[in-house]
């Protein structure tokens, strides 16, 4: 699985740098370049494998993964702001904020955003159609339905009067982390013209199971291998999968739901072997 990963991360970050040199040099070039390197690229591969599961080439796929990672870059450069979660690590550098200032990693992720729905419109992706779908469910997964109701959701337990249970955590998490997972995954079927609804369910476990390995490396992770501060959300108060279900409990419901994103494949035979690798990983990972 690693490998497989490793390969698409390789592939993903040439073709971003290719996309980012192709802009005004300057300051606000280099701290989107900057806010793109690293990272796992899962959501990347999720659109090269949802792809090519419904008989896309990658040169079709390319320009969405593009898309999908620019849009999470800007969600880690703007929820890392002091604002937001205050970090001042990610992916084992300095957050943009940090390494810049606070207006250029508002510019940069302001960029970045726009950037992913211009990738959305490269005709190699196919018709007109197709184009339209994707952009749609991707304005829909990254904004107020989706990723950054998750945000806010997030913001406003930190201060509600009584915390959240499992069903909000889950609900609050499905946004936040899970929504630009699920396009991801179903960013093949929704080019093809295609059912989503089996990536879609695949997804839905998926992304899930990949926020509660977080919650877990948050209590137990090395700082050194995650690439980013440990130990605090604990430290914030804030509810996790972990604060609600204990660590046992956790590593229990991320194997059932890790389950459950395997069984939503059967229908794709071997041929989505990489995907079921993927959910194994997600909750093994140390990173």
């Amino acid at each position: 699985m690693q490998a497989g990963l490793e390969a698409a991360r390789l592939r993903l970050q040439s073709a971003m740098d290719e996309a980012l040199a192709a802009l005004p040099q300057g300051e606000l070039r280099d701290a989107m370049a900057y806010a793109t390197v690293g990272g796992k690229r899962l959501r990347g591969f999720l659109v090269l494998e949802s792809a090519r599961l419904h008989g896309l080439t990658e040169d079709a796929a390319l320009p969405v993964a593009l898309a999908v990672e620019a849009l999470h870059a800007y969600s880690l450069v703007h929820d890392d702001l002091p604002a937001m979660d205050d970090d001042d690590l990610r992916r084992g550098m300095p957050t943009c904020h940090i390494q810049w200032s606070e207006a250029t990693a508002i510019l940069a992720g302001d960029a970045l955003q726009t950037l992913a729905f211009e990738l959305l419109t490269d005709e190699a992706i196919g018709d007109a159609a197709a184009r339209l779908r994707l952009i749609r469910a991707l304005a829909r997964a990254a904004g107020a339905a989706g990723m950054v109701w998750g945000q806010a959701l997030d913001i406003a337990a930190e201060t509600a009067a009584q915390a959240p249970d499992l069903k909000a955590i889950k609900r609050l998490q499905g946004a936040k982390t899970g929504a630009l997972i699920r396009f991801a995954a179903t960013a093949g079927p929704l080019m093809a013209g295609d059912d989503v609804a089996a990536l879609d369910g695949y997804a839905r476990n998926l992304g899930l199971a990949f926020q509660i390995a977080d919650d877990i490396l948050d209590v137990t992770g090395d700082e050194a291998l995650t690439g980013k501060r440990v130990g605090k959300d604990s430290g914030a108060g804030k509810a996790t999968f972990v604060s609600v279900l204990g660590l046992d409990g956790a590593r229990a419901e991320a194997a059932r739901l890790a389950h459950d994103a395997v069984a939503s494949l059967a229908d794709y035979g071997d041929d989505a072997e990489n995907l079921r690798d993927l959910a194994r990983f997600v909750i093994e990972r140390d990173t």
